[in-house]
């Protein structure tokens, strides 16, 4: 039995096909007794005029198809007095009936099924749309004063007013396109689920679901949640849902339940093996994204060859006089926390503030913490931040940072301390880093050549992403590494989410102009 297309699909089908219709239409010659008739008929230049406007106009349905899919009202508002512009525009530039009657068919199926159109659009993002329509108008009222100026424009004028309106008309289809956004968490929401994460939070990254840019969607009786941020349209929800297994399925799908009425994507990022038949059942692909490494301080060592580099750093860094100390969040005292911040700040440089899967979003707002400082002969070198996973008795590293004229070694250093601390403690396991396609970077010279290629690849990005440098450090402790995944809904959607990943790690930052103001806020 073959599966008709929802109605929002097919639609969405039809805009891009008529979209590329027009593209070819304006690309091509007329027919040169109906061109003469047009010309006959509408004032000089209008026909050239309308060629320009059908292949802007195809464009834009082209764009447009995917909020279509999607169920967005605003694309189906836009479609519908575009596809309206459309047939005329053909009209006019030649008088191409097969062009128009095509859109005319498509504008009756969009009002037939009109309904289908009803995830709503951002009302914060209207005031910067405006502003972005206000230009378009200005840059198009010059245009129009320099034709009536100069009876033309020169080539180089006609060119820099093009280059400077396709931007500015993107940014507007952008924002008129964007989704609703999703309501952070309250104090209260903050409060329940960091009492649920304590009571059922098992997994190494469920404390990370407690960062306040996360949104949160809890069960009925309050015993679950999931934590998701939404960027670019989709719903990314952070690591494993926590809380009781039977309330599970329906949270993931009253989630789902809600991006689709506001036409997000959804996907599960840094998900371990455990909740992949939950994934699974949702009919939901897992794609592998990384390792996890997990270091057991009952069987940790020094001893051996394997690891002689990182003993060799704890070595000389105890003869230079550098200890450690572990404290509670709330026992860092105003001086120490002023020197930790700064050298927070030298670390950090110029970059953002990175993290969103496996980092907290700051230090001293979450009290379960810890703090973990190395102090030498000139004072304060370097610190980690851990956040405990209560109920599987572990702790995870959340912020590692140091001093650049410190000794090499130190963060080996701290964190082989820090595993002994924890050893003292009877703790079950320390988990350092995630490290993103760690099975690709692990691959040698005989491995298949997809998979070396794949490792030559993921070695050129090494510079702005810094995988291989992460990966390697991770490898001199000797860990135990856990699989970590992405789910998704489609596999078409992977880009999507992928961008949406590396923007909300902030390994990749769009300009300014293309970032929500709410976003900026809760930076």
């Amino acid at each position: 039995m073959i599966r008709r297309p929802a109605p929002k699909t097919a639609l969405a089908l039809g805009a891009a096909f008529v979209g590329g219709l027009g593209i070819v239409s304006a690309l091509t010659p007329e027919l040169a007794d109906r061109s003469d008739i047009v010309r006959g008929v509408l004032p000089p230049g209008m026909p050239e005029a309308a060629r320009v406007l059908a292949l802007a106009f195809g464009i834009a349905l082209v764009w447009l198809a995917r909020g279509l899919a999607q169920g967005k009202r605003r694309a189906w508002l836009l479609a519908v007095w575009l596809v309206v512009a459309s047939a005329v525009a053909h009209l006019a530039k030649g008088l191409d009936f097969e062009e128009s009657t095509v859109s005319i068919l498509l504008l009756a199926a969009l009002w037939r099924w009109r309904a289908a159109f009803s995830a709503p659009g951002d009302p914060a993002l209207l005031r910067p749309l405006l502003r972005a329509l206000i230009a378009l108008c200005a840059i198009g009222a010059f245009a129009g004063l320099r034709e009536i100026d100069t009876m033309h424009l020169s080539q180089e004028i006609e060119s820099a007013l093009v280059l400077l309106a396709v931007p500015v008309a993107f940014r507007a289809l952008y924002l008129w396109l964007r989704p609703l956004a999703a309501r952070l968490q309250s104090p209260a929401e903050a409060k329940a689920a960091a009492e649920v994460v304590r009571r059922s939070g098992r997994d190494s990254l469920c404390y990370f679901s407690l960062r306040r840019d996360k949104s949160l969607l809890f069960s009925p009786s309050r015993r679950s949640f999931l934590a998701y941020r939404v960027v670019g349209g989709t719903a990314l929800v952070s690591g494993d849902p926590i809380g009781d297994p039977a309330e599970l399925p329906e949270l993931l799908a009253e989630l789902r339940r809600i991006a689709a009425a506001r036409a997000w994507r959804v996907a599960l990022a840094g998900v371990s093996e455990e909740t992949l038949p939950l994934a699974r059942a949702a009919r939901m692909k897992p794609i592998y994204l990384g390792d996890e490494a997990l270091v057991r301080p009952e069987t940790f060592s020094l001893e051996g060859r394997s690891i002689r580099k990182v003993r060799q750093s704890v070595t000389r860094l105890r003869r230079g006089g550098y200890t450690v100390r572990i404290l509670p969040v709330g026992d860092v005292d105003g001086r120490l926390r002023a020197e930790i911040a700064e050298v927070s700040a030298e670390w950090r440089g110029r970059w953002p503030e990175r993290g969103f899967t496996m980092a907290m979003d700051a230090l001293w707002s979450y009290p379960d913490g810890l703090v973990a400082v190395a102090e030498g002969p000139d004072g304060l070198g370097g610190f980690v931040q851990l956040v405990p996973s209560p109920a599987s008795g572990g702790w995870s590293l959340a912020t590692m940072r140091r001093r650049h004229d410190t000794p090499n070694g130190l963060m080996e250093y701290l964190i082989v301390e820090t595993i002994e601390w924890a050893r003292s403690y009877g703790v079950r396991e320390v988990s350092l880093n995630f490290s993103v396609f760690a099975e690709a970077l692990r691959v040698r010279g005989g491995a298949p050549r997809r998979r070396r290629l794949a490792r030559f690849l993921l070695l050129r990005c090494d510079r702005v992403f810094q995988l291989e440098r992460l990966f390697s450090f991770n490898r001199k402790f000797q860990p135990e590494w856990r699989r970590r995944y992405v789910c998704v809904e489609r596999y078409t959607d992977a880009p999507f989410v992928a961008l949406a990943y590396l923007q909300a790690e902030q390994l990749l930052t769009p300009p300014r102009p293309w970032i929500r103001e709410s976003d900026l806020a809760a930076r």
